[in-house]
């Protein structure tokens, strides 16, 4: 019974995950970012469409010692790259995120051409593409 429990309550958590990052990519496909705006631009922006979508999203958080992620959404690790970074650093510090219990998902928002694997330490991985935001919202 208590491995039943155990199950559906891992099930319950799972979908949970599955909507809080759905909820947390449609806010992030809902930015519209200018090819000049900053990081700290784009960290301001995804705050606050991430409180527009009515989702607890921490800023700069220290996951471990030396690991800081962009942005938790509940169990959602949100990376943010305003340059291309080189896939070995980005997919390292990546791991180090995925290490972390805390962390179940990733979510990394870069410019295009930077292929990650769709896994990181056990852990799903989905890649944004920067390019795609930028223009003008259309209602």
């Amino acid at each position: 019974a208590r491995d039943t429990m155990k199950n559906m309550t891992k099930e319950r958590r799972s979908g949970c995950v599955e909507t809080e990052f759905e909820r947390a990519k449609a806010a992030i496909e809902a930015m519209r970012i200018g090819a000049a705006d900053t990081e700290e631009e784009i960290h301001m922006q995804a705050a606050r469409m991430f409180e527009k979508a009515g989702l607890a999203a921490e800023h700069e958080v220290r996951l471990a010692p030396r690991c800081r992620i962009d942005f938790m959404v509940g169990a959602i690790g949100v990376e943010i790259k305003k340059k291309r970074p080189q896939k070995a650093a980005l997919t390292a510090q990546l791991a180090r995120y995925a290490a972390c219990p805390q962390v179940e998902r990733l979510l990394v928002l870069a410019p295009r051409g930077v292929d990650l694997p769709n896994w990181i330490g056990g852990k799903p991985v989905t890649m944004m593409s920067l390019e795609k935001l930028w223009g003008i919202s259309l209602p």
